[in-house]
């Protein structure tokens, strides 16, 4: 094959990848667009806006980010948010760790059974059990508390359900050498079985971190003064208070960086998880 062949079938293959990626490129920027309106609207003077106009970034304020963080509440949502966030998500990994090494690797009555009833509750909207749940909870004195908040998120059986998926391809040669040199269940599952899960640990704390940071219905319905207030439900709150457009978006992207932060940190887990987790 001369070289001119040679250098035209390169030129195709470039073409080709090209028009490949040309559809993954408009989808990435339609994804990304919002949140480009988000930042640069935040950096505007509150004064009234226009569009197109407000969306070029000419001119750079940082008012609307000092009065966010002026708010007397804005600095306590967040410490709220930490710590539903960051609280949930131990408790829900630790929970959910336990009940997928029970069905991954042990054998009991029912198991199966109780398997495949606990993924039949992913078709229950989550509406549906929204009024159930806050009746019991509310005549259990839970609403506007921490336990209360934090407490009927923890059964999640997405969670579950991966774990379950990765601990089943952890070989059972493994567990039983470490149960023949003595190690008991409790040392097993500790030494033994978590250690392996590292990867699906980091991908699925990164999911639990983000759904409890942008929770917003249960928070709204749980909590009633705004000193139990989370991001998500004080933003909603300085949106009834008919703040500037400005200021919002700066609460939205003071809202967003801490998420932007743990996926940066956890990412090589992130994926890692993801991909080990779809082959099971």
């Amino acid at each position: 094959m001369s070289t001119v062949d040679k250098g035209a079938r390169m030129s195709r293959r470039t073409k080709r990848k090209l028009w490949a990626h040309l559809p993954l490129t408009l989808v990435a920027l339609a994804t990304i667009f919002p949140f480009y309106v988000m930042v640069v609207l935040s950096l505007r003077k509150g004064q009234s806006l226009s569009l197109p106009d407000a969306l070029l970034p000419f001119h750079v304020n940082l008012g609307a980010y000092a009065d966010v963080l002026a708010h007397a509440q804005v600095l306590r949502w967040m410490l709220n948010t930490a710590v539903y966030s960051v609280v949930s998500v131990v408790l829900v990994l630790l929970f959910a760790s336990f009940a997928a090494y029970a069905f991954a690797k042990k054998r009991f009555l029912g198991r199966n059974v109780m398997f495949w009833t606990l993924l039949a509750t992913l078709m229950v909207p989550y509406h549906l059990t929204l009024i159930p749940q806050f009746i019991l909870i509310s005549r259990m004195d839970g609403l506007d508390s921490w336990w209360g908040l934090i407490v009927p998120t923890l059964a999640n059986t997405q969670a579950l359900f991966l774990m379950r998926q990765f601990i089943m391809g952890i070989p059972d040669e493994l567990i039983e050498a470490a149960r023949i040199d003595g190690a008991g269940e409790l040392r097993l599952f500790w030494q033994i079985v978590l250690p392996q899960t590292k990867p699906i640990l980091a991908t699925l704390g990164v999911f639990v971190f983000l759904w409890h940071w942008n929770d917003f219905l249960w928070p709204l319905v749980a909590t009633r003064s705004p000193d139990h207030y989370v991001l998500t439900v004080g933003l909603n709150s300085l949106q009834a208070q008919d703040s500037s457009l400005t200021v919002t978006m700066a609460a939205a992207v003071l809202t967003f960086l801490p998420i932007l932060v743990v996926y940066v940190l956890l990412q090589r887990h992130f994926v890692r998880g993801v991909a080990t987790s779809g082959l099971k």
